[in-house]
Parts: structure tokens; sequence; C-alpha cells
């Protein structure tokens, strides 16, 4: 359709800029989404090779058994933790290519996009160093809760970048304390990832069960988990009643309302079950990483909507 422009005819090349424009940002914005999707299987891949009790089928790093695939040792715990290995080393080569994309069409996105795009590089980096530290130090408490936050702030960075790339019609029209609010609700959510987390690695709810030891632990994630639900929970009700000119910001902030209603059920069924039962413990931590991907979404809209439109997608033709 937008062949060779023609030099005399300033329409024709109007026309082939913005072509060659959309389309990269179209392949760029198909790579983000392909992120989320990808870090949000990475969180849960790692989560069930936890409650599998694979973090160490793979005794060394960055191989397993010396190998980068090892048969002869292949097992349902080996084959999750090699996955899960797999699935971060491409996560991690993907974003390099959005980092070299980015600094290519420099001209044709806004000038947050490579800033954002090394920091990801950086984070995944340091998502691979704790990986490597989860290993050797024999899945160390700390390490291994560093190694799924880190992951979940991937989520949340890559998922609000992917929303910040959407074609949209800035309203100017939120509230001042919006972004405010949604900072506070997206700190509370991530304390309360952390600190399960944390309680996960020490295994607390298996010895407050057995001994009545870390019960302090449960109590204070249950205690979180209602602040982060009520927090979320007023998002959605001040996106229905007073943000009425951005339709996807009120549809994600209803629906993360339903993910932490998902999130709630499946965390007192866990307990019910006394952690028994794998496929609640994974699903519980698939929809925190929904969850987190719903946040940064939100986030990514909100400051789209405050920006003025950029520029770079703009072509003078008068």
């Amino acid at each position: 359709m937008f062949g060779i422009p023609d030099l005399k005819n300033p329409v024709s090349i109007c026309l082939s800029l913005t072509a060659s424009r959309l389309s990269l940002r179209t392949a760029l914005r198909m790579l983000t989404t392909h992120l989320v999707i990808a870090l949000v299987a990475l969180v849960v891949i790692g989560g069930a090779t936890r409650v599998m009790e694979a973090g160490l089928a793979c005794p060394d790093w960055p191989l397993c058994y010396g190998l980068l695939l090892p048969g002869k040792q292949m097992n349902m715990q080996v084959f999750l933790e090699w996955f899960h290995r797999l699935d971060a080393l491409l996560v991690g080569l993907a974003l390099l290519s959005l980092l070299v994309l980015s600094l290519w069409g420099r001209r044709k996105f806004p000038s947050w996009l490579p800033w954002i795009s090394a920091l990801a590089v950086g984070l995944v980096s340091l998502q691979g160093i704790l990986g490597a530290l989860t290993v050797k130090g024999l899945l160390a408490s700390p390490t291994v809760t560093a190694h799924l936050a880190t992951a979940l702030v991937l989520v949340l960075l890559i998922s609000g970048l992917d929303q910040g790339l959407a074609e949209q019609n800035p309203t100017g029209s939120l509230p001042s304390w919006w972004l405010a609010s949604l900072v506070f609700s997206i700190s509370l959510v991530m304390a309360q990832c952390i600190l399960g987390a944390s309680m996960a690695s020490q295994w607390a709810v298996d010895q407050c069960f057995t001994s009545g030891e870390m019960c302090e632990w449960v109590l204070r994630h249950r205690q979180l988990a209602v602040l982060a639900s009520l927090s979320v929970l007023t998002l959605a009700i001040s996106a229905l009643f007073l943000i009425r000119a951005d339709v996807p910001i009120r549809a994600l902030a209803v629906s993360a309302t339903a993910l932490v209603a998902l999130q709630v059920t499946l965390g007192v069924l866990s307990l019910r079950a006394q952690l028994q039962l794998p496929s609640l413990t994974i699903a519980h931590q698939l929809v925190a990483a929904l969850l987190m991907a719903h946040l940064g979404a939100l986030c990514g809209r909100t400051l789209s909507a405050w920006r003025p439109a950029t520029s770079s997608m703009e072509v003078s033709c008068g």
C-alpha cells in the first residue's frame, strides 16, 4: 500500500513516514505484550518449581548437570527447574531486543522508552544473578524472596511500558490524587507479595500447622492482605464514579478488584487445605502476577493520560 514515496508529493511522503512509524510501533507493542505474558509465566513456573521442591533439581548453574539439556537426569523436578531457566533466558534476550529497537528507533518513540528498556535489562540481569545465588545458597530465604520480588517488579514495569505504547487519546481529566492512590495500592500489593514470598520460602505455614511456630507471619500476611484488598477496591470505586473519560482505566481497575477477590479466595482455600494441594498454591502465585500486571497497566495508562500527545508520532503535512 505504501511503496516508495513520490518525493514530489508531500502527501505521499507524509503517508509513508506515518506507515513506517506505525509499523515499528506495532512491532514493538507486540514484543512488549508477549513479554508481559512470558514474565507472568516465569513467575508461575518459579512458583511451581518451589512448590514441587525442585529449586535444587539442577545442582549447578547456569547449566544443568553440566549440560544444556540433561536428558539422562530428566524428570518432572529437573524439567521444571530447567524450563524455568530457559524461560528466563528467552525473557532476557527479548528485553535486550527491546532495548536495541528502542535505541534504533529512538526518534520515533517517546524519550522515556530507551531508559525504561535499559532499566528492564538491568533488572533481568539482577534476576539472573539472584537465580544463581539461589542455587549456590541452597535456597536461602532472603535470596528466594528477592528473586521473586525482582520478577514482579519486571512484570509491573513491562506491563506499564506496554500500555504506555498503546495508541490512546490523552484526556488530562484524571483527578490529581489518582496517581498517588495508585502508587499507594501498588506499594501495598507489592509488600504483600514480598511478605508472602518470604513466608513461603521459610515454610512458615507448614511450621505454624505442625509446631505452632512462625504463626505471626501468617497473621501479618492476612492483615496486610486486608489493607491491600481495600486499597485496590477503593481504586475501582474511584474509577467507576470519578473517572468517566478513560474506559481502559476503569476496566483495568475493576478487573484488578476481581483478581484480588480471587486471590483472597485461593489464599483461604490453600490454608484450609494446609498447602497440600500444589495447584492452589501455584494458582495463588499466578493471580498475584496477573494482579501486578494489571496494576502496572493502570500506571502506564494513567501516565499516558496526563502527558501530551507524542510529537514524534505526528506528521505535519500543512
